[in-house]
């Protein structure tokens, strides 16, 4: 399967980037994955890859990349909870710095080179992503909805900007908590606003994970909710996105 390193041109620079795609000629969907906090490395490459095997061109762009080419901070190879304070100090500023501009003119950018690349057709595209990758695919979705037919985030703050921002989102919407991340009564509030705003969605709770369950290479991996999410994002995606091309 091929795979590229990439060069994602921004407002405030080249944005390096991850893709993987399928063998051959063919175009294909579009999916913009947001990483978690900790950024592109091993286990973001090997998603983007196993998406990809089931005929995605999968584009995973560096989220800090205003402060230098991905890993941005240095990681061990297991992100363990010993290690996640010292970790989450030096990200909390590149996340902070992040601001709501800067994530909307970054999506034009992403999306804007994403259509753009030879492999993939001329349809719309979905963006997915994790933790606080969820919070920027749902603000991405928001910001261009006649573009984004699919929307997935993950034990994301998909709460965080308020629930107003849901009517401004035509995508189907799968949203797949962590137990850890929303109780029961918060998870009715936003299903009700989802469904006050028209929008198409799933929106569930995986049972027993906490925050960061997808994710193999932390102590927060779960795998049956990393198999719940495959289970829930492969069919969205091949609902809105396959059926177009």
């Amino acid at each position: 399967m091929p795979t590229m390193t990439l060069q994602i041109p921004t407002a405030d620079g080249r944005a390096d980037a991850f893709a993987a795609f399928p063998d051959g000629d063919e175009r294909h969907p579009g999916v913009l994955m947001y990483a978690d906090g900790f950024g592109i490395r091993p286990v973001l490459r090997e998603m983007a890859r196993e998406l990809a095997e089931h005929g995605y061109y999968v584009l995973v762009p560096n989220l800090f990349h205003r402060h230098g080419p991905a890993p941005v901070i240095e990681l061990p190879e297991h992100i363990g909870e010993e290690a996640r304070p010292a970790l989450m100090a030096q990200l909390m500023p590149l996340i902070e710095a992040h601001t709501a501009e800067r994530v909307l003119s970054d999506a034009d950018a992403y999306l804007r080179f994403l259509t753009a690349q030879p492999e993939v057709g001329a349809g719309p595209v979905a963006v997915t992503g994790y933790c606080i990758g969820g919070l920027l695919a749902m603000r991405t979705a928001a910001a261009h909805p006649g573009q984004v037919a699919a929307l997935a985030a993950f034990h994301g703050p998909v709460g965080a900007d308020g629930l107003d921002v849901l009517a401004e989102i035509t995508a189907e919407v799968h949203f797949g908590h962590a137990e850890s991340d929303l109780t029961p009564e918060a998870l009715g509030e936003l299903n009700r606003a989802l469904e006050a705003a028209k929008v198409a969605h799933t929106s569930e709770i995986y049972p027993g994970t906490v925050h960061g369950f997808t994710m193999s290479d932390t102590d927060a991996f779960d795998p049956a909710g990393l198999q719940r999410h495959w289970d829930r994002l492969l069919p969205l995606l091949d609902r809105t996105l396959v059926s177009s091309y």
